[in-house]
């Protein structure tokens, strides 16, 4: 374990608008484009700073299912790096129409666990120009803080962020009880788990943070010989917490005044898929999922009627989709397990992730919220 020590988007950030066909040449504003490459897709965005935020100017998402079989093989397998290939052959000519010179390109679990994952990174760089680099645990848990500060409540002082991805699950526990609450969103901003600082300058405090090399994808693989339903989501929810046993605030049980005052932010197309089935949505809508709240009441209605629905009737389900079918109970079992363990009165939706967190990262190195007063 890993420890501190369709190419159409189902929703953007920045207002939600993509604005296409913009030449870069007659912008007035720079382009910034982020690129995550995950285990299951590649997803890119192209956005330029927009008052305090950014507006996205075009988007690129496709399921490429790289790390399929990683788990019985170690290895990326030859189909999953041809199917990325294509998919990043069309980011770089995005990049090259819009003459984007501000980027960030990373790739995630599927390539940091691989055995062939450096050598994929080469064979990337010659065949479509583009230079990814493959994260470590850390840095992705950070970028996942940077991308939900933007929903921060004002009157919680104990925050949990969880990204549940295709090969891995970040859960970073922050302490901002000494942060003042005009000061909180940009220290969440300038948190950085791993960096060996418990405490930031700001007065935020990173309790703990844990990466676990389980996601949708490799939890589901690892009980892929069991079939029956219920029993399957029942071993996937037993062996998450399992995995769980490093993370100090899970062995310290915390103390229920935390609690009182605990906000969990989760972000990953599971949670967005439960809430957007929350919602009665037959059609995604970024601009109602994104920031959602759903109480733990609500989450676990939801995973029941997936349980009813039984794999096929997941398959038939508009608001699940047929791509997502088979890992929305891995997914599921992920988060149920975390909001039993820290009961909490809600659970906030965030249809955002790497790219925001790299976008909102890079526009503040460079200073372009300075004269906006953010912090």
């Amino acid at each position: 374990m890993t420890k501190r020590h369709s190419e159409t988007t189902r929703g953007e950030p920045g207002g939600g608008r993509v604005v296409a066909g913009r030449n870069a040449v007659n912008d007035r504003k720079p382009l910034y484009a982020a690129l995550d490459l995950g285990t299951n897709s590649c997803r890119m965005l192209i956005a330029e700073p927009e008052g305090t935020h950014f507006r996205v100017v075009d988007a690129f998402s496709k399921s490429v299912r790289l790390g399929l079989d990683l788990e019985r093989t170690g290895s990326l397998s030859r189909a999953g790096i041809n199917r990325t290939l294509q998919a990043l052959h069309v980011c770089s000519h995005k990049l090259r129409k819009l003459g984007v010179k501000n980027s960030r390109l990373v790739a995630t679990e599927a390539c940091r666990r691989a055995a062939n994952g450096e050598r994929f990174m080469n064979r990337i760089r010659s065949e479509t120009g583009l230079n990814l680099e493959i994260i470590n645990p850390a840095e992705e848990a950070r970028l996942a803080v940077v991308s939900c500060a933007p929903l921060l409540e004002p009157k919680v002082d104990q925050v949990m962020v969880v990204d549940i991805g295709g090969g891995s699950t970040e859960l970073v526990w922050i302490d901002l009880s000494d942060v003042s609450p005009e000061k909180r969103n940009r220290a969440m901003i300038n948190l950085r788990p791993g960096s060996g600082d418990v405490t930031m300058p700001d007065g935020a405090k990173v309790v703990d943070w844990i990466s676990i090399p389980l996601g949708v994808a490799t939890l589901m693989q690892r009980f892929s010989d069991v079939q029956e339903d219920g029993a399957k989501f029942a071993l996937m929810s037993c062996y998450f917490e399992e995995a769980l046993e490093d993370f100090a605030p899970y062995q310290d049980l915390v103390h229920a005044s935390v609690l009182d005052r605990l906000q969990i932010i989760g972000t990953s197309g599971t949670v967005t898929t439960l809430g957007s089935m929350h919602l009665g949505l037959r059609r995604y809508d970024r601009n109602k999922v994104d920031g959602l709240k759903m109480r733990s009441i609500d989450v676990d209605n939801v995973i029941e009627r997936f349980l009813d629905l039984g794999p096929e009737g997941r398959r038939r389900e508009p608001g699940i989709g047929r791509d997502r079918a088979d890992l929305i109970m891995s997914g599921s079992a992920i988060l149920q397990t975390l909001i039993r363990i820290w009961p909490t009165d809600y659970l906030r939706v965030a249809d955002r992730g790497l790219r925001e967190g790299m976008l909102f990262s890079m526009m503040n190195a460079d200073g372009v919220w300075d004269d906006h007063g953010q912090g």
